[in-house]
């Protein structure tokens, strides 16, 4: 039962009680109060359509969206980025040490072969010295 509904079987009970409501206080106060109910289940009536139309309107929204993040992103927006996507199994990588700085470098086959590393932290470029080859030129574990 919703709200107006009982307010409608409220007001049948006032009038089957025949009040007074022109000449007792208390007739013309439930009277009133009926008719401020009333109104508070229209009112109510109107937020619940209101709140109807904006979930189809949000609905619609979302399913725009869904189209964009799609031309966008692509087919593979259900998969989570963890940084490997870049990774090919083919193609080794090795970990060097800057000498100037310390800081670990990760470098693949390509730049091995140059011989020459530009450091990214301080930029200061070393021969890699392949001695030590095993130590230096493992590649880094998965």
């Amino acid at each position: 039962m919703t709200i107006s509904e009982k307010v409608a079987y409220l007001k049948g009970l006032a009038e089957g009680l025949d009040l007074d409501t022109a000449k007792s206080k208390e007739g013309k106060l439930i009277s009133v109060m009926i008719g401020i109910l009333e109104e508070i289940g229209i009112e109510l009536d109107s937020i619940g359509e209101n709140v109807d139309a904006l979930g189809e309107e949000l609905d619609a929204v979302s399913d725009d969206l869904s189209d964009v993040e799609e031309i966008v992103y692509g087919d593979d927006e259900d998969e989570e980025d963890d940084g490997e996507d870049d990774y090919d199994p083919d193609e080794d990588f090795f970990e060097v040490e800057c000498p100037t700085c310390g800081e670990d470098l990760v470098i693949d086959a390509s730049v091995l072969d140059a011989g020459v590393v530009e450091c990214p932290s301080c930029h200061e470029k070393f021969a890699l010295d392949l001695s030590d080859e095993e130590e230096e030129t493992a590649p880094e574990e998965e």
